[in-house]
């Protein structure tokens, strides 16, 4: 049976992409040396977009119109996922997004379902984190992709609930090289006690480095967008002491053994490590995620006929996944609550899992 994918295995989000394409790789293999899906082989076409919204909108096309896939996997970034919707709704085949916006789901739309944690969930963690720590002023700085916009807006209408106050406010391209600027002008803001970078790929990296360059030693925050050692790498030492909250797959190693979460983790974690030699990143467990939600509800509905897979994806019932236990519902496609992210914060470049009874 044909899957398909489209992910942004080059350009800007490569380092999402790329790890996305290699995990289905992976496990489709071995699902398919296991015998297959009720001893249906699975078809794996994965094609790259290079983060164009408009080409990864073609690419659906020929997958659900020329390829006849049972499910879509993919849309690596918000913006190629947005593209993908109205083409896999017209067609009435089941997408599974690996993109983070909240507004892929809500309005919950009836084709449509996703595995990373919202941008909403991501801001309430790090206000948690933040008040926690007695930290209410803050400064966010937003990339202008659809993520990093999404993002944005989903913090600055959680932060009055939440006890913060966001006093100052500066953007920065997905391409930018320099944001000197904008980091001089958080440094002349009076009483900022923290700030949140909202953005995905290279950009929060370069804003990161510039951060530490301009002497600000305000407690610095990123989202899950950056959940791979690939932005520790860009960022250098200048990642020293920034916090995220970010999937527990970072940290399986951490968690306690009675986690219900820790045996997939490990297993995905020694199976990528052992066939890639790289570190694993949120981004690829978003992808095993997506591949093992579609083939467990293709189990339970005795097939891949497209009408059925979606309506046992939404009937998904305490699924365990690299981002947290997964329960779907007519009026829920991510299954997620605040509890499957943990908050981590980078020291000596690795990560650190923090406890949230106090920072």
């Amino acid at each position: 049976m044909k899957i398909g994918a489209v992910l942004s295995t080059t350009g800007l989000a490569e380092y999402l992409g790329a790890p996305e394409k290699r995990t289905l790789e992976l496990w489709v293999d071995a699902i398919n040396a296991a015998g297959g899906v009720g001893g249906e082989k699975l078809n794996l076409i994965v094609h790259d977009d290079g983060g164009d919204p408009e080409t990864a909108r073609k690419l659906t096309e020929r997958l659900v119109g020329q390829d006849k896939v049972a499910a879509v996997i993919g849309g690596t970034t918000t913006a190629t996922t947005l593209a993908m919707i109205p083409v896999v709704e017209a067609a009435q085949v089941p997408f599974v997004s690996l993109a983070g916006a909240v507004q892929i789901v809500e309005p919950v739309r009836k084709w449509v379902f996703k595995t990373p944690h919202t941008d909403r969930m991501a801001c309430e963690k790090i206000f948690a984190d933040l008040k926690r720590r007695k930290l209410t002023t803050i400064a966010i700085v937003s990339g202008t992709d659809a993520f990093g916009r999404s993002m944005r807006e989903q913090c600055v209408k959680a932060a009055p609930s939440a006890g913060i106050t966001v006093a100052h406010e500066e953007i920065y391209g997905p391409a930018d090289t320099d944001v000197s600027a904008q980091m001089a002008a958080l440094k002349r803001k009076p009483g900022l006690q923290a700030v949140v970078v909202a953005g995905h790929g290279q950009g929060p990296a370069i804003v990161t480095r510039a951060y530490r360059q301009a002497g600000l030693t305000l407690p610095l925050y990123q989202s899950h967008g950056v959940a791979s050692k690939q932005f520790i790498a860009l960022a250098g030492p200048a990642a020293e002491g920034v916090r995220l909250p970010a999937a527990p797959l970072l940290v399986a190693d951490k968690l306690a053994d009675g986690d219900p979460q820790k045996a997939v983790l490990q297993e995905y974690a020694k199976t990528w490590q052992q066939k890639t030699g790289q570190p694993v990143s949120a981004f690829g467990g978003h992808a095993y995620d997506g591949l093992m939600l579609v083939v467990d509800a293709a189990k339970r509905a005795g097939g891949f006929d497209p009408a059925k897979l979606r309506d046992a994806l939404e009937a998904t019932r305490g699924h365990v996944g690299t981002g947290g236990i997964v329960t779907m519902s007519p009026t829920d496609h991510t299954g997620l609550d605040l509890s499957a992210l943990r908050m981590l914060e980078i020291r000596k470049g690795d990560w650190v899992l923090l406890s949230e009874q106090g920072s």
